[in-house]
């Protein structure tokens, strides 16, 4: 999650009705609805519009998966779109999926009749209404109260747009180049020809001005204008072919005869490099119809879902299972043209030679969940993700921590690229690749990066180093624009921890001992910040003083989070943790409550929404559970690891039930696919349970059966299959599990257990049993 200066809480957020366990999700209110298709296939079960209400901050747009594209209509709402709100300011074609700031949103188009005499799109903003918009993957329409019908579809690099007008001789579209939903620095329009429009956009943003990034674009019509000009500021120049602005509006509009011929087509490439590029990519992926690119765009994303096949649960909780899963695959992006040019982070272009080059880097959120879901079902495109995060650090001198297109924001704290590559190498994906990015996260890891570049890494590296945590200074003043890790040194310190044990596995598997030995022993730094007097994690100061509040359930010196969230996060020692603690005993109890599990089993759902879930931005100064931010993801599969399995999957399936089929059906922001993951793997039942290394934790499946089609070259089988017998909200406790019909007493799998086998059954009942209670059957700990 991200924070975002102001809020913006709209709508009916509160008229959640309480859902039933395992699937029984309710839609409630008046929603647009996914648009129906004949033939019945997967597309059809995803809604387009889940988490588009109350901060989820999701889009519902066309694009295909990981497309450089997304195309999507703009509300006034600081990411895009918000069910709540009636007004479409234009379609852009940069959006991100659940981000916490303002992102994107690079050149608006809307269509309009009449003369041409605001250049402010919110003022020229079109009502419409959810009665008359449907959407499904690759595909957007709605009915304008103008008259107009909008069309969006989308390939990887191009957005395509249909409109059908009135008959009229003044059917306009605009091209706003300077406005969009984080600053435009500059902008730059030329009309090229009667039928072409090109544009280049620098903006900077995202929570607070970063180093900024230029997008260029080219538009052609299939049909030519009768009359076109631009605007600078408030001024219309009819005739005019070019302009310029600096902070300023800036755009086109192009007018069309729709007297006879009422649709008009336009077809919109992007490029980060220059306009050579976005002419390239038009030229490769343009000149089809609207109805041609559509087709193919639904196509992209059914071969995508059917990857995963589910059998049992509601009808509901299979069209939250599929919207969730096409979420998951909504980024990263494309960052490089058909040519194999991309811009990287050194500003300087490069070509991609055997891979495809991706951007958009989430860390903090996707190292948790969505990074190993596409390591299982899109390992090629993992793989080429994974390169383009070490082609950041061979060309930038850093590796990432939130990345955006061509820059650093500095977002978020902790060191979240080393768990992501970490899993990408021990999921196989970086053969070839081992030892360049071994040598980039050790010298992330030991290392600051330099005053004069833009990331911050490990910025509390050099005390972390000398005394074991990052010291909490409050008051202090950023170097460098984005977040600060001496802001939250305290769960800095547990984030840098958890990076050291998972690149200490890795150092061990390549053969550096000395260094295994030295990362291993920096994973024990959590110890360095619990305080025996509160029994908690707590900050401390420069001096090593433990400071601010003793209360646990205070924020102070945590990022979006409290003690009481971060404490479980110390996946690489649980029984470490554990015994800080006081044991097992003392362990259940402390999460009994942090889950109010007595609560919790009385009524799961009427519990996960009212004690558990306070608002989309309440990270702060709670003792629960917050299922709608990362800090604590991986926490419910804890009691696997303290000898009460079962209350793993009560838990779980309790927070299933805030995913529902309505635009308010997200948890908190979806952070580019990271609580959708979490939804997706959680249904399985096969969860990562220690983020950067291969190890999967077990729990009751949401479905009765669920067949993934894995690839062959990294999975000789070509399958794996998940399946509990008669699973239910009554009979949802494992009485046993065999993978490949021998008995499976463990908790977990690794990747190697899912690679050699084809299937994991569990037997389920009513009450909790035995299995995977004894020491042996918990996840080990790390080193």
């Amino acid at each position: 999650m991200y924070r975002t200066p102001r809020p913006r809480l709209r709508g009916p957020a509160a008229a959640l009705a309480a859902v039933a366990l395992l699937g029984g999700v309710l839609t409630t209110g008046a929603t647009a609805q996914a648009a129906p298709r004949a033939d019945g296939q997967l597309t059809d079960l995803v809604n387009s519009f889940i988490g588009t209400q109350n901060e989820g901050n999701t889009y519902p747009g066309a694009s295909v998966p990981f497309g450089m594209v997304q195309l999507s209509p703009d509300t006034g709402h600081n990411t895009g779109y918000d069910y709540a709100e009636n007004h479409i300011r234009g379609f852009s074609a940069v959006h991100l999926s659940g981000v916490g700031c303002g992102l994107g949103g690079d050149l608006p188009t809307l269509p309009t009749t009449g003369d041409v005499t605001q250049t402010d799109y919110a003022k020229y903003a079109a009502e419409f209404s959810h009665d008359d918009e449907k959407a499904s993957p690759g595909y957007y329409k709605v009915g304008l109260k103008t008259g107009i019908d909008a069309e969006l579809t989308a390939t990887e690099r191009t957005g395509v747009q249909r409109y059908t007008f009135p008959a009229t001789d003044k059917a306009n579209v605009l091209l706003n180049a300077g406005q969009s939903l984080h600053r435009t620095l500059s902008s730059t329009v030329e009309i090229l020809d009667n039928r072409t429009v090109r544009t280049a956009i620098t903006g900077s943003g995202f929570c607070q001005d970063t180093k900024p990034y230029t997008v260029y674009t080219i538009t052609h019509f299939d049909r030519p204008f009768t009359t076109s000009g631009t605007w600078n500021g408030d001024t219309v120049a009819e005739g005019s072919k070019k302009s310029s602005a600096t902070d300023a509006r800036n755009g086109a509009w192009l007018r069309f005869d729709t007297t006879k011929d009422r649709t008009v087509e336009a077809t919109t490439a992007l490029s980060y490099v220059d306009a050579e590029g976005a002419a390239l990519n038009l030229r490769a992926e343009g000149g089809r119809s609207f109805d041609r690119v559509e087709h193919a765009a639904q196509q992209s994303w059914e071969d995508r879902l059917e990857g995963v096949k589910a059998k049992g649960g509601s009808d509901e909780l299979r069209r939250t299972f599929y919207s969730s899963l096409y979420r998951s695959f909504l980024a990263p992006n494309i960052g490089s043209d058909v040519d194999g040019r991309y811009t990287g982070w050194d500003q300087k272009t490069h070509r991609a030679k055997g891979f495809t080059y991706y951007q958009n880097w989430s860390l903090w959120d996707t190292y948790r969940t969505q990074a190993q879901l596409l390591s299982l079902l899109a390992p090629r495109e993992s793989r080429d993700m994974a390169i383009s995060v070490l082609r950041i650090d061979a060309e930038s001198g850093w590796l990432p921590k939130w990345g955006y297109g061509t820059v650093e924001t500095n977002i978020m704290t902790g060191d979240p690229v080393t768990p992501f590559l970490t899993n990408a190498y021990q999921q196989g994906l970086l053969k070839g690749y081992e030892e360049e990015a071994y040598r980039a996260l050790k010298k992330n890891a030991d290392g600051v990066p330099p005053a004069d570049s833009a990331p911050v890494g490990r910025e509390a590296n050099v005390q972390y180093l000398k005394d074991g945590f990052a010291p909490y200074i409050k008051d202090r003043q950023h170097a460098k624009p984005g977040d600060s890790d001496f802001d939250h040194g305290a769960s800095a310190t547990l984030e840098y921890a958890l990076s050291d044990a998972m690149l200490g596995e890795m150092a061990h598997d390549l053969g550096h001992k000395a260094d295994a030995k030295r990362y291993e022993d920096r994973a024990q730094n959590y110890r360095k910040i619990f305080d025996p007097s509160t029994g908690f994690f707590r900050a401390r100061d420069a001096s090593g003083a433990f400071t601010g509040p003793a209360d646990p359930a205070q924020s102070e010196g945590f990022h979006e989070g409290t003690s009481w969230q971060y404490q479980w996060l110390v996946p690489q020692d649980l029984p470490g943790m554990v015994g800080l603690i006081g044991g097992k005993d003392a362990a259940n109890q402390r999460l009994d409550s942090f889950f109010a599990y007595d609560k919790l089993l009385a009524d799961p759902a009427k519990t996960a929404r009212e004690v558990w879930v306070n608002g989309p931005y309440a990270y702060y100064n709670a003792d629960k559970y917050n299922p709608q931010n990362e800090p604590d993801l991986i926490a419910p599969y804890t009691y696997l690891s303290t000898g009460q399995p079962w209350k793993t999957t009560d838990v779980v399936h309790a927070a299933l039930t805030l995913f529902t089929d309505a635009p308010t059906g997200m948890t908190g922001n979806d952070d580019l696919g990271t609580m959708s993951a979490w939804m997706v793997l959680s249904s399985i039942g096969v969860f990562p349970v220690q983020p950067g290394t291969d190890t999967w934790g077990l729990s009751t499946p949401a479905f009765e059966r669920v067949d993934i089609k894995l690839d062959r070259r990294y999975y000789p089988h070509g399958a794996f299959t998940v399946s509990a017998p008669g699973a239910s909200e009554s009979d949802r406790y494992i009485q046993s599990a065999r993978i490949d019909g021998a008995a499976q007493a463990r908790t977990y799998l690794t990747t190697d257990d899912i690679r050699s086998a084809r299937s994991l059954s569990f037997t389920v009942g009513s009450s909790p049993s035995a299995w995977g209670t004894s020491p042996e059957d918990a996840p080990p700990a790390l080193g």
